[in-house]
């Protein structure tokens, strides 16, 4: 029996009392004829049928199977591709694409929490992304965006925050999002401060720097509270220093030109990946933003559109503007060139390796903007590093809620989860940029877009 006949049939001899229930309740909707993209990386459904009753997803199945119930609002997804809601998970709200972070972190600070994180997490919503981990501002702030969306007072993807950076000691200026670590004892206090303040996970950065016995009680701590940790992997002893440590995730492929990862840390990865009781080992690589540039300096189009104003008021507008007014002179992007070509090898030795890759894309630093980044980094993902469209999907949705410990209620469009569902004309596995134009978000149930 197929899956989507023995779905239509449990559902025929169980829930159709609760289907009429519901339509009597006023808030049932139904998506009806889309091909839908469930997120568990098998056949896609035609002519499909989703039932969402309130906040969750009551039931699926295709026009043929599963009848949708009188009194249901029916939304045409006919000519659609339905797809769970993306997951970003590598984000920073606190940042707009400016390409100055002296200027912006010593600017703007006032505006994070009641402007500037508002405006990234609105154009995330509106990009299609329904999840997102945010990896790195400061404490409080974090907290109350996070909790603002989550209470519907503010528009924005379901939000997993870190709060600040752990690391050795904080660049100048940046203390208030960074903090730094002297000794076993003050990083446990670190980490258990931020734990009691309720944040998502720990991000730990330049480990390198740290000794082995702090890294180790970082992440020893994040893990007696609960927390993951995801760790940059821009030098390879931060992966060294992060994998014995036992590090959940880490972030970035790399800022070394060299052209690919060494022998020793490919053979640290396969032994970990190999350990099937500690469950997958991820990577958000964040490699859209570094392949991209030179395309962007020289065709800066997508600088000019206006959809990243969205929620910002003009003279922030402004000044990100002025910022990348010569992008070619942006020393941040200057070695940028040399490491472009290590990418997809790089990309080939994590996968060879058995690492879990999630989608994530480093929005929001220079020219990087929220409504157009997690796109931008599937399309990468498919046409450039030559990973199959299904695999990134499921890097989208499926993987980052599973690593998130959320899977029961999030990353695919299946009964009884919450109903954050995305859909868009045409056909997204044989074009995956046109999620580049989302038509319509739905966010637990409710229609946003």
């Amino acid at each position: 029996m197929s899956r989507t006949v023995l779905r239509a049939w449990w559902w025929g001899l169980g829930v159709s009392s609760l289907l009429v229930a519901a339509a009597q309740g006023g808030d049932l909707k139904a998506l009806v004829g889309g091909t839908l993209v469930d997120g568990f990386g098998s056949t896609p459904i035609r002519d499909s049928v989703v039932l969402i009753d309130g906040e969750r997803i009551q039931a699926v199945g295709t026009v043929k199977t599963l009848a949708v119930p009188d009194g249901a609002e029916v939304i045409s997804t006919e000519g659609m591709t339905v797809l769970p809601g993306l997951w970003d998970m590598h984000v920073h709200l606190m940042i707009n694409g400016h390409a100055d972070y002296a200027h912006w972190d010593a600017t703007y600070p006032d505006r994070f929490r009641d402007v500037i994180m508002p405006a990234s997490a609105h154009q995330l919503l509106m990009a299609g992304v329904t999840s997102a981990r945010d990896m790195g501002a400061p404490l409080e702030d974090s907290i109350a965006v996070r909790d603002a969306i989550g209470r519907g007072e503010i528009p924005g993807p379901t939000m997993y925050m870190s709060g600040p950076f752990i690391q050795h000691a904080p660049y100048p200026g940046t203390e208030l999002f960074r903090w730094g670590v002297d000794g076993v004892a003050d990083a446990r206090a670190k980490v258990r401060r931020l734990a009691e303040a309720g944040v998502d996970f720990i991000k730990l950065i330049d480990q390198d720097q740290m000794t082995e016995d702090e890294v180790a009680a970082v992440v020893d701590e994040a893990h007696q509270h609960g927390l993951k940790v995801a760790a940059h992997a821009h030098r390879p002893e931060e992966i060294r220093r992060g994998l014995r440590a036992g590090v959940d995730c880490f972030e970035h492929t790399g800022l070394s030109t060299a052209p690919g990862y060494p022998e020793d840390v490919l053979v640290m990865l396969e032994e970990r990946t190999a350990q099937m009781n500690k469950g997958p080992l991820f990577w958000t690589p964040t490699v859209e933003g570094l392949f991209n540039y030179e395309y962007v300096r020289d065709h800066p189009e997508m600088l000019d559109t206006d959809a990243w104003h969205l929620g910002l008021p003009p003279d922030i507008v402004a000044d990100i503007r002025q910022s990348f007014a010569h992008p070619e002179r942006l020393g941040y992007f200057q070695i940028t060139p040399l490491r472009k070509p290590t990418l997809k090898n790089k990309i080939d030795q994590l996968r060879r390796a058995g690492v879990k890759l999630l989608v994530g894309t480093d929005s929001g630093i220079p020219m990087k903007f929220h409504i157009q980044s997690t796109w931008n980094e599937l399309d990468i993902w498919v046409r450039e590093m030559g990973i199959p469209v299904m695999e990134a999907i499921q890097a989208a949705t499926y993987w980052p809620a599973v690593h998130m410990g959320v899977a029961d209620d999030y990353g695919t469009v299946s009964e009884g989860k919450y109903a954050d569902v995305i859909a868009v004309q045409g056909d997204v596995l044989r074009y995956v940029d046109l999620l580049q134009r989302v038509d319509l978000v739905i966010k637990h149930g409710r229609r946003v877009k």
